[in-house]
């Protein structure tokens, strides 16, 4: 059994683990909060038929985050690189940067929509931006824990 080291290969592990985790919160946005329990569309400010194509464009950009960090995957997977506590660490800085971005970017400043309407926003403003901060926490001491250490994968000779 011959152990191969990982380092050379942070960033791809990163980045992979930052675009499944952005991809991943994406949709669980679009499916929970746009098409089940339908509190609002990517794009609120117009007729319902543009926040439908809104909440398409917005659905094929997750999955063209999710697609394209599973690429990544594979390649790091084929060259016996995988560094799993590296790629947690960037999904849950992904997710949570996403998140934030969402929150606050989207919803106050551009204000494209809210979580939900004709409600106290303020618990729901504050829960989803609080999640997203933990995720981005969380994330940020994984991927610093990881940025210096060696990873490793048993690989079969």
């Amino acid at each position: 059994m011959k152990i191969e080291n990982t380092s050379k290969f942070r960033k791809q592990n990163f980045w992979s683990g930052v675009l499944f985790g952005l991809g991943m919160v994406a949709f669980i946005d679009e499916t929970a909060f746009h098409q089940l329990l339908h509190w609002h569309h990517f794009y609120d400010k117009s007729t319902t038929s543009i926040g439908l194509i809104s909440d398409g464009l917005f659905h094929a950009f997750s999955w063209f985050s999710t697609i394209w960090s599973l690429f990544l995957l594979a390649d790091l997977r084929r060259k016996k690189a995988f560094w799993l506590k590296r790629w947690i660490g960037g999904l849950f800085l992904g997710a949570g940067l996403f998140q934030l971005y969402d929150g606050t970017v989207q919803h106050k400043f551009m204000k494209l929509h809210q979580i939900r309407y004709h409600v106290d926003i303020l618990p729901y403003d504050l829960t989803w931006n609080i999640t997203a901060l933990i995720m981005v926490i969380f994330g940020l001491v994984i991927v610093l824990r990881t940025r210096k250490s060696e990873g490793m994968i048993k690989n079969e000779s």
